[in-house]
């Protein structure tokens, strides 16, 4: 599937979103551009991209090593770091640094800008293209003479789905 079809299935509506489907192209996105890169998506860094694809939250390093115990004993913090610098060096995942967490990439066929919606209540966690907001800030790091290395924004909120429910259940 193209990084386009990716993109637009990612922004369907929650009742439309098809979970075992997003990550099951998300997995095999990875593998198709690891090969085509020539690089490894070893079992442990297959795993761990698994790991975080499992929701759309953002998922703690140590987390993802406490799921990966069961199946790797030998698992270390530096196996778990290794992969996940691997994963984002690879553009697979994002770092959510307001969390110190990760989230699995939407758009990992292309070097792109992030807009990353967190919501305070079910902790979910949306990336978003916002071309619009993302121009408007390149204009104005080239009128200060600013040279950027990554962009990345985190806005902290309420997403729809929870604005949306009753009082006592948010």
């Amino acid at each position: 599937m193209t990084t386009h079809a990716r993109t637009k299935q990612h922004f369907q509506q929650p009742s439309e979103h098809n979970h075992s489907e997003c990550v099951s192209e998300a997995l095999g996105t990875a593998e198709h551009l690891c090969i085509e890169r020539g690089v490894q998506l070893t079992p442990i860094r297959h795993k761990v991209l698994e790991l975080i694809w499992e929701s759309h939250k953002a998922v703690k390093a140590y987390e993802l090593l406490d799921s990966l115990k069961p199946q790797q004993q030998a698992a270390k913090p530096a196996t778990i770091y290794r992969a996940l610098d691997f994963l984002i060096e690879q553009g697979l995942i994002h770092r959510v640094e307001s969390l110190n967490a990760f989230i699995g990439c939407r758009c990992s066929g292309h070097q792109h800008e992030q807009l990353l919606l967190i919501c305070k209540h079910c902790h979910e966690v949306e990336e978003r293209p916002a071309s619009g907001v993302m121009s408007a800030l390149s204009q104005e790091f080239r009128q200060a003479g600013f040279t950027v290395h990554s962009k990345a924004i985190e806005i902290h909120g309420i997403c729809a789905k929870c604005r949306d429910l009753p009082d006592d259940q948010q």
